[in-house]
């Protein structure tokens, strides 16, 4: 047996780039020729100290050329406390409205000068998620829905949390609460269903897991809202699949209703569409009302009935967040945030 040696050359060091050292502020006061506290304040936008305009320029030209940014972390050390609100991702399928609402939030908090972090949940609950948020030291965390409990709030605030606010249905004992009464939704939309002549109501609820904390307390509204009346209420599990609106859409001559509360635009505009392809005249045969009052609800004929929905203002919690990081021994508030309006169109 004979063994052949193969000798493989090696790679000239010169041909592989050594790293480059991350830049430093010293590097970007060398360039601009300042010292390490005027790039401090400049990039810090420190307004109690007075830079002059040609300076400013010359240290975010410097910053700019080299790549430097702060470091966040950092900074929070020097100044004894962060500036991280932590906002975990909702545990609940999010459409175009509450989009909207965390998108102008989010704008809010960078004008005052906060660092917005959307913490992905997918595979965390409970303490396991409360410790996770609390590991990044956040000086606020914002939450979405049920996701929240006293003893979770204790964690964050040990954790150093001067703000946690919760946006839900129900307020958490040691949080600020905005609390959004998704029952008024359900009562406007039953209401309305009753006024223009129907008595036999159908109200979706969506079987996608989350939506529970949304969903009952729509169809609790209907109920309340149509107590007395002598008129029904049917609920209707429903998935978010065209098979599924188009299975219901086939029991609808059984089911016999001729008004329906379709959770929310989404719901209302799917399964219309499969009515619709089965025969179902709308508003003929059945009124159709959702809710969110989407561009899209508009477009569709006959133009989509809706509740529409006033979330607060993205830069008012943006305030209570920073009056509560500021104040920390501020009382917690509770706030009735959401409103319920109906738009009557074509569709009921």
């Amino acid at each position: 047996m004979r063994y052949v040696m193969v000798q493989i050359p090696k790679t000239p060091a010169s041909s592989s780039p050594a790293p480059r050292s991350v830049p430093t502020s010293a590097d970007v006061a060398r360039l601009a020729g300042v010292s390490r506290a005027t790039v401090s304040y400049v990039l810090n936008n420190t307004s109690a100290v007075r830079i002059s305009e040609p300076t400013r320029r010359r240290v975010h030209d410097a910053a700019k050329e080299l790549g430097y940014v702060p470091h966040a972390a950092a900074r929070s050390l020097r100044a004894g406390q962060s500036r991280l609100v932590v906002m975990p991702a909702p545990a609940f399928p999010v459409g175009p409205l509450y989009s909207r609402f965390m998108t102008e939030l989010q704008w809010a908090l960078g004008r005052l000068d906060y660092t917005v972090v959307q913490f992905g949940t997918v595979g965390l609950h409970g303490d396991e998620a409360v410790r996770a948020w609390a590991e990044l030291r956040p000086v606020a965390v914002l939450v979405a829905g049920a996701q929240l409990d006293p003893q979770g709030v204790a964690v964050l605030k040990r954790a150093g949390a001067r703000a946690v606010v919760t946006l839900g249905p129900e307020a958490v004992e040691g949080a600020h609460a905005l609390l959004m009464d998704h029952t008024a939704v359900g009562r406007r939309a039953g209401r309305h269903l009753h006024d223009v002549g129907r008595r036999r109501i159908g109200v979706v609820v969506p079987a996608e897991a989350g939506l529970e904390a949304f969903s009952q307390p729509r169809l609790r509204g209907v109920r309340d809202a149509l107590d007395g009346t002598g008129a029904t209420v049917t609920e209707l599990p429903l998935a978010y699949e065209e098979g599924a609106a188009a299975r219901l859409a086939a029991r609808w001559p059984d089911l016999g209703l001729d008004g329906l509360f379709a959770y929310n635009d989404e719901y209302a505009m799917l399964l219309m569409r499969a009515l619709q392809d089965r025969g179902v005249r709308v508003p003929h045969d059945t009124a159709v009302i959702g809710a969110d009052d989407l561009m899209l609800g508009r477009l569709l004929r006959p133009r989509l009935s809706t509740v529409h929905l006033e979330l607060p203002s993205g830069r008012d919690l943006a305030e209570l967040v920073d009056r509560a990081v500021r104040t920390p021994g501020l009382p917690t508030e509770r706030h009735t945030v959401l409103g319920a309006e109906v738009v009557h169109r074509e569709s009921s």
